[in-house]
């Protein structure tokens, strides 16, 4: 699975002016991290079920079937002129499809001459548990729903699997209830992130306890990203499916809202978790300054201790460095063994003290 790992503070900035392009010219951003353009197109109904990976698009209007769920996904939005062509068979508005190419954009909804045009960010995890993200476009017309994906690999495969087997409830329930299929895989799939990303916070509350270290910090200022990328996603996904479900338009039929209206509760769940996830990591930012601070203190104090218990035996040693001729006790025949016994003395009486104390 190949999804891009985007950095939070880039993932939503607007990547291209309006001044930079012409109007109605499509362009994409040569930052834009996406692979080269493939066109997947399925049809079903109750009935039959067709696949085909279209190569040639200008018989792509011939393969749609009349009374059939049309699902077009396109999959890398490199290829800027195939994205124009599938907007122009379909006679799609040209800000819908410039909004498919700016992948940085907030989730949003919105309605256009009978065309629901819906943006989400899909959250998946790659073989080492990294957390990667994408945009996905929908676009919803008639007996028409076309996806836009920026690389290979999503939460979909389920779903096409469900739509070849001859699955009764999405093969008859019709496009809109596909949308919501589709919505409801990317938005269940939140809660496996979530879920590892809770694993990762209890990991992490462990090592603050035993021993935090400067990588410790490293650990926790990623999962703070990871969070606030997810935080920053959910918000406005749960308005998104909100304007879906209560939308009336003869799109969305009535026997498919109750289904949306679930993805609004899994969407509420999910943004529970993350607000008390940033709780937890606000926390957890002071438990490590805490910790840090904590052991400093440890160590000056026991700094501290070593110190003041030489400050005496320094000050003895150094009165009788000092080779004064008329030092009695230079001459006397045990004065060094003397010495030796007042220093120890003073060093064993000065450390049973601290002890007494509970200094250390």
């Amino acid at each position: 699975m190949k999804l891009s790992q985007i950095s939070p503070t880039k993932f939503f900035q607007r990547s291209i002016k309006k001044s930079d392009h012409k109007e109605g010219v499509l362009i994409t951003h040569p930052q834009e991290e996406t692979t080269q353009t493939k066109v997947e197109l399925i049809s079903f109904n109750t009935e039959s079920y067709f696949q085909e990976y279209v190569i040639d698009l200008e018989k792509l209007d011939t393969s749609i079937k009349k009374k059939h769920c049309n699902w077009i996904n396109v999959t890398g939005l490199r290829d800027v002129r195939k994205i124009e062509k599938i907007g122009q068979e379909f006679e799609l508005n040209h800000l819908l499809m410039q909004d498919v190419l700016h992948t940085r954009q907030r989730p949003k909804y919105e309605l256009n001459d009978g065309t629901i045009f819906i943006v989400v960010k899909m959250f998946v995890l790659d073989s080492n548990k990294e957390i990667h993200a994408e945009q996905v476009s929908f676009i919803f017309k008639d007996e028409l729903v076309a996806t836009f994906q920026e690389t290979e690999g999503d939460v979909f495969g389920f779903i096409r699997n469900n739509i070849k087997d001859g699955g009764k409830r999405i093969r008859s329930m019709g496009c809109d209830y596909l949308v919501y299929e589709l919505l409801d895989a990317i938005v269940d799939n939140y809660f496996t992130v979530l879920e590892e990303l809770g694993d990762r916070i209890e990991a992490i509350e462990e090592e603050l306890l035993i021993n935090p270290t400067s990588d410790t910090l490293h650990k926790l200022n990623k999962i703070k990203q990871d969070s606030m990328l997810l935080r920053r996603s959910l918000w406005p996904l749960r308005d998104v499916v909100s304007r879906f479900e209560r939308e009336e338009i003869t799109l969305v039929k009535n026997s498919t809202r109750p289904y949306i209206r679930d993805i609004y509760d899994h969407s509420i769940q999910a943004i529970e978790a993350i607000e008390s996830y940033r709780d937890v990591l606000s926390g957890m930012v002071d438990i490590y300054l805490s910790s840090i601070s904590n052991r400093m203190n440890a160590i000056m104090k026991v700094l501290t201790i070593i110190s003041t218990i030489f400050i005496p035996l320094t000050f003895l040693v150094g009165v009788y460095g000092m080779n004064f001729r008329n030092m009695p006790e230079l001459y006397w025949h045990y004065g060094y063994h003397g010495v030796w016994v007042v220093i120890i003395s003073t060093a064993v009486f000065m450390v049973a003290y601290f002890k007494r104390k509970k200094w250390f």
